[in-house]
C-alpha cells in the first residue's frame, strides 16, 4: 500500500465519521442554542436546563438515524475489507 492509497482510506474514514456523527451534532447544536436563547430571553441559567433537552434530542435522533450509521459503516468496512484483501 502506498502513500496515496494510505491517504485515500484516510480521508474515506474522516468522510465517513462525519456522516455518521453529523446529523447528530447538527442536532445538538440546534438544541443548544434553542436553549441558550431561551436561557437568555428568560434569564434562568440553570446548568442543568443546557444537558438534559440535549441529551434527549441527541438520544432521539441516534435512534432515527441508526439504519443510516450502520449502513455507512458497513460500507466503509466493505471498502477496508475488499483492500486488505487485494493486498
Amino acid at each position: 500500500m502506498n502513500g496515496a492509497e494510505v491517504l485515500d482510506v484516510a480521508r474515506d474514514g474522516i468522510w465517513t465519521l462525519l456522516k455518521v456523527a453529523g446529523p447528530m451534532m447538527i442536532v445538538g447544536l440546534v438544541v443548544g442554542v434553542i436553549i441558550a436563547l431561551f436561557q437568555a430571553l428568560t434569564q434562568i441559567q440553570e446548568m442543568t436546563l443546557v444537558f438534559i433537552p440535549k441529551i434527549i434530542a441527541i438520544f432521539l435522533t441516534m435512534l432515527v438515524a441508526l439504519p443510516f450509521m450502520g449502513a455507512a459503516l458497513a460500507g466503509y468496512m466493505e471498502r477496508i475489507a475488499v483492500l486488505i484483501v487485494a493486498g
